[in-house]
Protein backbone atom coordinates (compact mmCIF):
# COMPACT_ATOMS: atom_id res chain seq x y z
CA UNK A 1 0.00 0.00 0.00
CA UNK A 2 1.55 3.45 -1.16
CA UNK A 3 1.45 6.41 1.71
CA UNK A 4 -0.65 7.99 -0.60
CA UNK A 5 -3.66 5.24 -0.21
CA UNK A 6 -2.86 4.72 3.84
CA UNK A 7 -5.67 5.06 5.78
CA UNK A 8 -5.94 8.89 7.49
CA UNK A 9 -3.30 10.16 4.34
CA UNK A 10 -4.94 12.85 1.92
CA UNK A 11 -4.05 14.81 -0.34
CA UNK A 12 -6.06 17.58 0.86
CA UNK A 13 -7.74 18.02 4.44
CA UNK A 14 -10.20 20.91 4.96
CA UNK A 15 -10.66 22.26 8.27
CA UNK A 16 -14.36 23.91 8.33
CA UNK A 17 -17.22 23.35 6.24
CA UNK A 18 -19.18 26.78 5.84
CA UNK A 19 -18.98 27.65 2.08
CA UNK A 20 -15.49 28.19 1.40
CA UNK A 21 -14.50 24.50 2.83
CA UNK A 22 -17.41 22.51 1.70
CA UNK A 23 -17.25 24.64 -1.97
CA UNK A 24 -13.31 23.94 -1.85
CA UNK A 25 -13.63 20.04 -0.75
CA UNK A 26 -16.18 19.40 -3.65
CA UNK A 27 -13.95 21.23 -6.38
CA UNK A 28 -11.07 19.00 -4.78
CA UNK A 29 -12.71 16.03 -5.23
CA UNK A 30 -13.86 16.64 -8.81
CA UNK A 31 -9.97 17.26 -9.41
CA UNK A 32 -9.28 13.91 -8.83
CA UNK A 33 -7.89 14.70 -5.23
CA UNK A 34 -8.46 12.25 -2.70
CA UNK A 35 -10.38 14.91 0.13
CA UNK A 36 -11.26 15.27 3.59
CA UNK A 37 -13.68 17.84 5.55
CA UNK A 38 -13.81 18.62 9.35
CA UNK A 39 -16.61 20.26 10.30
CA UNK A 40 -18.40 20.56 13.81
CA UNK A 41 -21.78 22.06 13.38
CA UNK A 42 -24.45 20.05 14.69
CA UNK A 43 -28.15 20.27 13.40
CA UNK A 44 -31.02 20.60 15.86
CA UNK A 45 -31.72 16.65 15.30
CA UNK A 46 -28.04 16.05 16.57
CA UNK A 47 -26.94 15.15 13.25
CA UNK A 48 -23.90 16.64 11.40
CA UNK A 49 -24.94 19.93 9.33
CA UNK A 50 -22.02 20.86 7.04
CA UNK A 51 -22.23 24.45 5.47
CA UNK A 52 -20.93 26.82 8.47
CA UNK A 53 -22.75 29.50 9.74
CA UNK A 54 -24.34 30.57 6.30
CA UNK A 55 -26.22 27.50 6.06
CA UNK A 56 -26.93 27.00 9.59
CA UNK A 57 -27.44 30.26 11.31
CA UNK A 58 -26.53 32.77 9.00
CA UNK A 59 -27.08 33.42 5.32
CA UNK A 60 -29.80 30.90 4.30
CA UNK A 61 -32.07 30.71 7.43
CA UNK A 62 -32.05 34.79 7.77
CA UNK A 63 -33.10 34.91 4.46
CA UNK A 64 -36.09 32.14 4.62
CA UNK A 65 -37.02 34.16 7.53
CA UNK A 66 -36.83 37.98 5.55
CA UNK A 67 -39.07 36.05 3.05
CA UNK A 68 -41.34 35.38 5.84
CA UNK A 69 -42.19 38.54 7.10
CA UNK A 70 -42.23 40.56 4.14
CA UNK A 71 -45.31 38.56 2.88
CA UNK A 72 -46.79 39.41 5.85
CA UNK A 73 -45.95 42.87 5.63
CA UNK A 74 -46.96 43.00 2.30
CA UNK A 75 -50.27 41.20 3.27
CA UNK A 76 -50.87 43.87 6.22
CA UNK A 77 -49.95 47.33 4.47
CA UNK A 78 -50.00 46.95 0.82
CA UNK A 79 -52.51 44.14 -0.66
CA UNK A 80 -55.29 46.83 -0.41
CA UNK A 81 -53.40 48.78 -2.92
CA UNK A 82 -54.10 45.85 -5.40
CA UNK A 83 -57.63 46.32 -4.53
CA UNK A 84 -57.40 42.82 -2.28
CA UNK A 85 -58.61 42.44 1.09
CA UNK A 86 -57.83 40.19 4.14
CA UNK A 87 -58.79 39.38 7.63
CA UNK A 88 -58.13 38.65 10.17
CA UNK A 89 -54.33 38.72 9.82
CA UNK A 90 -52.37 36.24 12.14
CA UNK A 91 -48.47 34.96 12.14
CA UNK A 92 -47.88 31.46 13.79
CA UNK A 93 -44.01 32.03 14.52
CA UNK A 94 -43.40 28.30 15.85
CA UNK A 95 -44.49 27.33 12.16
CA UNK A 96 -42.32 30.36 10.65
CA UNK A 97 -39.37 28.73 12.99
CA UNK A 98 -40.36 25.40 11.56
CA UNK A 99 -40.36 26.67 7.85
CA UNK A 100 -37.09 27.87 8.45
CA UNK A 101 -34.99 24.77 9.83
CA UNK A 102 -36.73 22.77 7.68
CA UNK A 103 -34.81 24.78 4.34
CA UNK A 104 -31.33 24.84 6.73
CA UNK A 105 -31.90 20.91 7.06
CA UNK A 106 -32.74 20.30 3.26
CA UNK A 107 -29.49 22.36 2.21
CA UNK A 108 -26.83 20.87 5.04
CA UNK A 109 -28.34 17.43 4.07
CA UNK A 110 -27.35 18.33 0.55
CA UNK A 111 -24.34 18.95 1.06
CA UNK A 112 -23.62 16.00 2.74
CA UNK A 113 -25.11 14.03 0.08
CA UNK A 114 -22.77 15.88 -2.49
CA UNK A 115 -19.94 15.17 -0.59
CA UNK A 116 -20.87 11.21 -0.63
CA UNK A 117 -21.51 12.02 -4.20
CA UNK A 118 -17.93 13.53 -4.62
CA UNK A 119 -16.63 10.94 -2.49
CA UNK A 120 -15.79 13.36 -0.32
CA UNK A 121 -14.75 11.66 3.39
CA UNK A 122 -16.72 13.99 5.98
CA UNK A 123 -15.36 14.20 9.51
CA UNK A 124 -18.04 15.06 11.83
CA UNK A 125 -16.23 17.03 14.74
CA UNK A 126 -13.03 19.75 15.07
CA UNK A 127 -9.86 19.82 13.37
CA UNK A 128 -6.57 21.08 15.20
CA UNK A 129 -3.24 21.97 12.66
CA UNK A 130 -0.20 20.46 13.52
CA UNK A 131 3.33 20.71 12.67
CA UNK A 132 4.34 18.74 9.45
CA UNK A 133 0.41 19.46 8.08
CA UNK A 134 -0.84 17.03 10.41
CA UNK A 135 -4.55 17.33 10.89
CA UNK A 136 -5.52 16.13 14.79
CA UNK A 137 -8.95 15.27 14.95
CA UNK A 138 -11.50 15.19 17.47
CA UNK A 139 -14.92 13.27 16.88
CA UNK A 140 -18.28 15.21 18.00
CA UNK A 141 -19.27 11.85 19.57
CA UNK A 142 -16.51 12.03 22.21
CA UNK A 143 -14.13 9.49 21.18
CA UNK A 144 -10.21 9.70 21.04
CA UNK A 145 -8.80 12.13 19.00
CA UNK A 146 -7.16 10.64 15.82
CA UNK A 147 -4.37 12.16 13.66
CA UNK A 148 -4.68 12.77 9.67
CA UNK A 149 -2.21 13.76 7.08
CA UNK A 150 -2.24 15.81 3.87
CA UNK A 151 -0.08 16.84 0.90
CA UNK A 152 -1.93 20.57 1.64
CA UNK A 153 -4.43 21.86 4.21
CA UNK A 154 -6.96 24.45 3.51
CA UNK A 155 -8.43 26.01 7.00
CA UNK A 156 -11.73 27.83 6.40
CA UNK A 157 -13.07 27.91 10.04
CA UNK A 158 -14.85 30.98 9.63
CA UNK A 159 -15.88 33.63 12.29
CA UNK A 160 -18.28 33.90 14.97
CA UNK A 161 -19.63 36.72 16.79
CA UNK A 162 -18.36 39.53 18.36
CA UNK A 163 -19.31 40.09 21.97
CA UNK A 164 -18.68 43.75 24.12
CA UNK A 165 -17.93 44.36 27.51
CA UNK A 166 -20.69 43.64 29.86
CA UNK A 167 -22.95 42.32 28.01
CA UNK A 168 -22.96 38.89 28.33
CA UNK A 169 -25.24 36.44 26.05
CA UNK A 170 -27.86 34.02 27.53
CA UNK A 171 -30.05 32.99 24.69
CA UNK A 172 -32.70 33.98 26.11
CA UNK A 173 -33.01 37.48 26.58
CA UNK A 174 -29.34 38.66 24.95
CA UNK A 175 -28.54 36.90 21.92
CA UNK A 176 -26.59 37.00 18.85
CA UNK A 177 -27.98 36.33 15.49
CA UNK A 178 -28.21 32.45 16.10
CA UNK A 179 -30.46 33.07 18.93
CA UNK A 180 -32.58 35.75 17.29
CA UNK A 181 -33.30 33.28 14.34
CA UNK A 182 -35.18 31.36 17.08
CA UNK A 183 -37.57 33.84 18.64
CA UNK A 184 -40.79 31.45 19.68
CA UNK A 185 -42.92 34.76 19.80
CA UNK A 186 -42.49 38.49 18.43
CA UNK A 187 -40.58 40.59 21.24
CA UNK A 188 -42.56 43.97 21.75
CA UNK A 189 -39.50 45.91 21.78
CA UNK A 190 -36.22 44.18 20.26
CA UNK A 191 -33.39 46.15 21.04
CA UNK A 192 -30.59 45.82 18.40
CA UNK A 193 -26.35 47.00 19.11
CA UNK A 194 -24.95 47.46 15.51
CA UNK A 195 -27.04 48.62 12.70
CA UNK A 196 -24.58 46.64 9.81
CA UNK A 197 -25.72 43.93 7.89
CA UNK A 198 -26.79 41.54 10.01
CA UNK A 199 -28.78 44.07 12.69
CA UNK A 200 -30.50 45.58 9.29
CA UNK A 201 -31.92 42.18 8.35
CA UNK A 202 -32.68 40.82 11.86
CA UNK A 203 -34.42 44.21 12.87
CA UNK A 204 -36.11 44.24 9.84
CA UNK A 205 -37.85 40.97 10.31
CA UNK A 206 -39.03 41.19 13.43
CA UNK A 207 -40.13 44.63 13.19
CA UNK A 208 -42.18 43.89 10.18
CA UNK A 209 -43.56 41.01 12.33
CA UNK A 210 -44.66 43.83 14.88
CA UNK A 211 -41.96 44.27 17.10
CA UNK A 212 -40.66 47.93 17.90
CA UNK A 213 -37.19 47.85 16.63
CA UNK A 214 -34.39 50.21 17.98
CA UNK A 215 -30.97 50.16 16.33
CA UNK A 216 -27.90 51.39 18.66
CA UNK A 217 -25.25 52.09 16.05
CA UNK A 218 -21.53 53.52 17.86
CA UNK A 219 -20.53 55.15 14.70
CA UNK A 220 -21.66 58.60 13.51
CA UNK A 221 -23.17 57.49 10.36
CA UNK A 222 -25.31 55.10 8.34
CA UNK A 223 -23.79 52.70 6.64
CA UNK A 224 -20.31 53.97 5.83
CA UNK A 225 -19.06 51.26 3.71
CA UNK A 226 -21.76 52.09 1.38
CA UNK A 227 -21.86 54.85 -1.20
CA UNK A 228 -23.44 57.80 0.47
CA UNK A 229 -26.26 57.90 -2.16
CA UNK A 230 -27.41 55.15 -1.45
CA UNK A 231 -26.91 55.13 2.57
CA UNK A 232 -29.00 58.15 2.14
CA UNK A 233 -31.83 56.88 0.53
CA UNK A 234 -31.43 53.88 2.14
CA UNK A 235 -31.58 55.09 5.78
CA UNK A 236 -34.61 57.26 4.64
CA UNK A 237 -36.78 54.31 3.36
CA UNK A 238 -36.02 52.16 6.91
CA UNK A 239 -37.32 55.25 8.79
CA UNK A 240 -40.40 55.06 6.91
CA UNK A 241 -40.75 51.35 8.10
CA UNK A 242 -40.59 52.32 11.93
CA UNK A 243 -36.97 50.96 12.34
CA UNK A 244 -35.64 53.85 14.96
CA UNK A 245 -31.85 54.71 14.56
CA UNK A 246 -29.92 55.86 17.49
CA UNK A 247 -26.54 57.04 15.74
CA UNK A 248 -23.03 57.84 18.17
CA UNK A 249 -24.60 55.70 21.26
CA UNK A 250 -22.05 53.52 23.05
CA UNK A 251 -23.76 50.52 24.97
CA UNK A 252 -22.05 50.08 28.54
CA UNK A 253 -23.60 47.62 30.09
CA UNK A 254 -26.89 45.20 29.95
CA UNK A 255 -28.88 43.37 32.67
CA UNK A 256 -31.83 41.23 32.73
CA UNK A 257 -34.28 42.37 35.49
CA UNK A 258 -37.64 40.87 35.51
CA UNK A 259 -37.63 39.16 31.98
CA UNK A 260 -36.34 42.62 30.64
CA UNK A 261 -33.58 43.72 29.00
CA UNK A 262 -31.91 47.24 30.50
CA UNK A 263 -29.07 49.02 28.99
CA UNK A 264 -27.06 51.86 29.76
CA UNK A 265 -25.87 53.98 26.99
CA UNK A 266 -24.02 56.69 26.26
CA UNK A 267 -23.91 59.27 23.42
CA UNK A 268 -23.33 63.41 22.98
CA UNK A 269 -26.16 64.40 26.13
CA UNK A 270 -24.81 61.56 28.50
CA UNK A 271 -25.74 57.84 30.27
CA UNK A 272 -29.70 57.06 29.56
CA UNK A 273 -31.32 53.68 29.72
CA UNK A 274 -33.69 51.59 27.17
CA UNK A 275 -35.43 48.61 28.03
CA UNK A 276 -36.38 45.56 25.46
CA UNK A 277 -37.89 42.85 26.05
CA UNK A 278 -35.01 41.20 23.63
CA UNK A 279 -31.67 42.34 22.72
CA UNK A 280 -29.46 41.29 19.93
CA UNK A 281 -25.74 42.00 19.72
CA UNK A 282 -25.03 42.08 15.93
CA UNK A 283 -21.60 44.07 16.05
CA UNK A 284 -19.98 42.39 13.72
CA UNK A 285 -17.83 39.22 13.33
CA UNK A 286 -13.97 37.93 14.20
CA UNK A 287 -11.94 35.20 12.48
CA UNK A 288 -12.89 31.74 14.52
CA UNK A 289 -9.38 30.56 15.34
CA UNK A 290 -9.51 28.90 18.88
CA UNK A 291 -7.86 25.88 19.06
CA UNK A 292 -7.22 25.76 15.52
CA UNK A 293 -3.75 26.04 15.36
CA UNK A 294 -0.96 24.39 17.32
CA UNK A 295 1.74 26.19 18.73
CA UNK A 296 4.44 24.30 16.05
CA UNK A 297 2.16 24.91 13.71
CA UNK A 298 4.18 27.60 11.71
CA UNK A 299 1.05 29.44 10.60
CA UNK A 300 1.16 33.35 11.65
CA UNK A 301 -2.09 35.51 12.82
CA UNK A 302 -2.01 39.12 11.76
CA UNK A 303 -2.67 41.83 14.85
CA UNK A 304 -6.35 41.46 13.90
CA UNK A 305 -6.81 37.45 14.56
CA UNK A 306 -6.83 36.84 11.17
CA UNK A 307 -4.64 34.00 9.46
CA UNK A 308 -2.01 36.10 7.13
CA UNK A 309 -2.55 34.98 3.86
CA UNK A 310 -0.58 36.22 0.83
CA UNK A 311 -3.08 37.47 -2.06
CA UNK A 312 -2.93 33.73 -3.66
CA UNK A 313 -4.57 32.79 0.31
CA UNK A 314 -0.99 30.99 1.02
CA UNK A 315 -0.28 31.20 4.67
CA UNK A 316 3.27 31.41 6.17
CA UNK A 317 3.71 27.54 5.78
CA UNK A 318 4.36 25.93 2.31
CA UNK A 319 0.90 23.89 1.67
CA UNK A 320 -0.89 25.44 3.86
CA UNK A 321 -3.91 28.00 3.03
CA UNK A 322 -6.34 29.79 4.38
CA UNK A 323 -9.97 31.19 2.89
CA UNK A 324 -12.85 32.41 4.02
CA UNK A 325 -14.01 34.87 7.15
CA UNK A 326 -10.98 33.77 9.24
CA UNK A 327 -8.80 35.90 6.61
CA UNK A 328 -8.69 39.17 4.91
CA UNK A 329 -11.11 40.88 2.67
CA UNK A 330 -15.00 40.97 3.25
CA UNK A 331 -16.64 38.14 5.44
CA UNK A 332 -18.64 37.48 2.91
CA UNK A 333 -20.05 33.23 1.56
CA UNK A 334 -19.39 33.81 -1.89
CA UNK A 335 -16.14 35.30 -1.48
CA UNK A 336 -14.83 32.32 0.61
CA UNK A 337 -16.49 29.96 -1.70
CA UNK A 338 -14.48 31.61 -4.82
CA UNK A 339 -10.88 31.59 -2.99
CA UNK A 340 -11.92 28.01 -1.47
CA UNK A 341 -11.97 27.02 -5.46
CA UNK A 342 -9.12 29.18 -6.44
CA UNK A 343 -6.39 27.14 -3.83
CA UNK A 344 -8.03 23.65 -4.75
CA UNK A 345 -7.01 24.98 -8.47
CA UNK A 346 -4.10 25.93 -7.66
CA UNK A 347 -3.00 23.01 -5.38
CA UNK A 348 -4.12 20.80 -8.54
CA UNK A 349 -1.36 22.80 -10.89
CA UNK A 350 -3.86 24.54 -12.72
CA UNK A 351 -4.05 28.96 -12.57
CA UNK A 352 -6.63 30.77 -10.52
CA UNK A 353 -7.34 34.00 -9.90
CA UNK A 354 -10.10 35.46 -8.08
CA UNK A 355 -10.32 40.47 -8.50
CA UNK A 356 -11.21 41.06 -4.86
CA UNK A 357 -12.12 44.69 -6.89
CA UNK A 358 -14.99 43.28 -8.41
CA UNK A 359 -16.68 40.89 -4.92
CA UNK A 360 -20.50 42.22 -4.97
CA UNK A 361 -21.66 43.19 -1.32
CA UNK A 362 -25.63 42.51 -0.54
CA UNK A 363 -27.72 43.31 2.36
CA UNK A 364 -31.20 41.91 1.88
CA UNK A 365 -33.27 44.32 3.43
CA UNK A 366 -36.26 46.20 1.68
CA UNK A 367 -35.46 47.91 -0.28
CA UNK A 368 -32.47 45.30 -1.19
CA UNK A 369 -29.18 47.07 -0.91
CA UNK A 370 -26.06 46.40 -3.57
CA UNK A 371 -23.03 47.52 -4.57
CA UNK A 372 -19.48 46.08 -6.12
CA UNK A 373 -16.25 48.35 -6.89
CA UNK A 374 -15.77 52.45 -5.64
CA UNK A 375 -17.58 54.28 -3.71
CA UNK A 376 -18.38 58.05 -4.67
CA UNK A 377 -16.52 59.07 -1.52
CA UNK A 378 -13.65 56.24 -2.04
CA UNK A 379 -13.12 58.31 -5.60
CA UNK A 380 -13.24 61.60 -4.37
CA UNK A 381 -10.54 60.74 -1.42
CA UNK A 382 -8.54 59.09 -3.70
CA UNK A 383 -8.41 61.75 -6.18
CA UNK A 384 -10.16 59.89 -9.37
CA UNK A 385 -11.68 62.01 -12.31
CA UNK A 386 -15.31 60.56 -12.50
CA UNK A 387 -18.83 60.86 -13.95
CA UNK A 388 -21.74 59.78 -12.28
CA UNK A 389 -24.91 58.78 -13.52
CA UNK A 390 -28.74 57.22 -11.51
CA UNK A 391 -31.67 56.22 -12.36
CA UNK A 392 -34.85 56.45 -9.92
CA UNK A 393 -36.72 53.11 -9.34
CA UNK A 394 -39.61 55.94 -9.51
CA UNK A 395 -39.21 56.50 -13.05
CA UNK A 396 -39.22 52.43 -13.89
CA UNK A 397 -42.51 51.11 -15.28
CA UNK A 398 -42.13 47.42 -13.73
CA UNK A 399 -41.31 48.86 -10.77
CA UNK A 400 -44.36 50.69 -9.97
CA UNK A 401 -46.21 48.65 -11.75
CA UNK A 402 -45.35 46.20 -8.73
CA UNK A 403 -45.06 48.91 -6.23
CA UNK A 404 -41.74 48.56 -5.57
CA UNK A 405 -40.98 52.37 -6.44
CA UNK A 406 -38.32 52.86 -4.01
CA UNK A 407 -34.47 53.39 -5.05
CA UNK A 408 -32.60 54.08 -7.70
CA UNK A 409 -29.38 52.48 -9.24
CA UNK A 410 -26.29 54.70 -9.66
CA UNK A 411 -23.13 54.33 -11.61
CA UNK A 412 -19.52 55.56 -11.63
CA UNK A 413 -16.96 55.38 -14.73
CA UNK A 414 -13.52 56.77 -14.95
CA UNK A 415 -14.31 60.19 -17.14
CA UNK A 416 -11.42 59.50 -19.51
CA UNK A 417 -11.96 56.32 -20.51
CA UNK A 418 -15.57 55.37 -19.24
CA UNK A 419 -14.52 52.15 -17.79
CA UNK A 420 -17.21 51.49 -15.10
CA UNK A 421 -15.53 51.63 -11.69
CA UNK A 422 -18.57 51.18 -9.18
CA UNK A 423 -21.87 50.70 -9.30
CA UNK A 424 -24.54 50.83 -6.53
CA UNK A 425 -28.32 49.60 -6.05
CA UNK A 426 -31.03 49.96 -3.35
CA UNK A 427 -34.38 48.78 -4.83
CA UNK A 428 -36.09 45.61 -5.37
CA UNK A 429 -34.12 42.67 -6.98
CA UNK A 430 -30.61 44.87 -6.01
CA UNK A 431 -28.82 41.11 -5.36
CA UNK A 432 -30.02 40.55 -8.72
CA UNK A 433 -29.61 43.53 -10.87
CA UNK A 434 -25.83 43.58 -9.07
CA UNK A 435 -25.06 40.75 -11.23
CA UNK A 436 -24.83 42.56 -14.76
CA UNK A 437 -22.42 45.13 -13.26
CA UNK A 438 -20.17 42.24 -12.09
CA UNK A 439 -20.19 41.01 -14.79
CA UNK A 440 -19.43 43.89 -16.83
CA UNK A 441 -16.75 45.16 -14.65
CA UNK A 442 -14.65 41.73 -14.56
CA UNK A 443 -14.39 42.60 -18.57
CA UNK A 444 -13.32 46.29 -17.94
CA UNK A 445 -16.59 47.10 -19.52
CA UNK A 446 -18.07 51.17 -19.63
CA UNK A 447 -21.00 52.48 -18.83
CA UNK A 448 -21.41 53.03 -23.06
CA UNK A 449 -21.74 49.77 -23.46
CA UNK A 450 -24.29 48.89 -20.69
CA UNK A 451 -26.12 52.09 -22.30
CA UNK A 452 -25.57 49.96 -25.69
CA UNK A 453 -26.94 46.47 -24.87
CA UNK A 454 -30.65 46.12 -25.41
CA UNK A 455 -32.19 45.47 -21.87
CA UNK A 456 -35.93 44.33 -21.75
CA UNK A 457 -39.24 45.83 -20.99
CA UNK A 458 -40.60 45.80 -18.89
CA UNK A 459 -38.00 45.04 -16.31
CA UNK A 460 -36.22 46.57 -13.54
CA UNK A 461 -32.66 46.26 -14.98
CA UNK A 462 -33.91 48.80 -17.22
CA UNK A 463 -32.84 51.15 -14.83
CA UNK A 464 -29.17 49.61 -14.92
CA UNK A 465 -29.42 50.61 -18.48
CA UNK A 466 -30.83 54.44 -17.45
CA UNK A 467 -28.34 55.09 -14.81
CA UNK A 468 -25.24 54.15 -17.59
CA UNK A 469 -26.99 56.63 -20.10
CA UNK A 470 -27.10 59.47 -17.27
CA UNK A 471 -23.47 59.02 -17.17
CA UNK A 472 -23.35 60.65 -20.59
CA UNK A 473 -25.93 62.70 -20.05
CA UNK A 474 -28.58 60.89 -21.91
CA UNK A 475 -30.69 59.07 -19.76
CA UNK A 476 -34.85 58.47 -21.56
CA UNK A 477 -37.32 58.63 -18.97
CA UNK A 478 -35.11 61.66 -16.25
CA UNK A 479 -34.50 64.75 -16.52
CA UNK A 480 -30.46 65.61 -17.35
Amino acid sequence: MTEQNMPGTFDVIIIGGGPGGYVAAIRAAQLGLKTACIDMFTGKDGKPAPGGTCLNVGCIPSKALLDSSKYFHHVGHEFADHGISVKSLTVDIPKMIARKDGIVKKLTGGVTQLFKGNRVEFFHGRGRLLAGKQVEFTPADGTPAISLQAGSVILASGSVPIAIPNVTFDGEFIVDNAGALDFTSVPRRLGVIGAGVIGLELGSVWSRLGAEVVLLEALEGFLPTADITISQHAAREFAKQGLKFHFGTLVKGANVVKKEVLVTLEDKQGESQLTFDKLLVAVGRKPYTDGLLSPDSGVRLTDRGQIEVDGQSRTSVPGVWAVGDCVRGPMLAHKASEEGIAVVEQIAGKPAHICFDTVPWVIYTEPEIAWVGKTEQELKKAGVNYRSGSFPFAANGRALASGNSAGLVKMLADAETDEILGVHIVGASASELIAECVVAMEFHGSSEDLARIVHAHPTLSEAVHEAALHVDGRAIHRGN
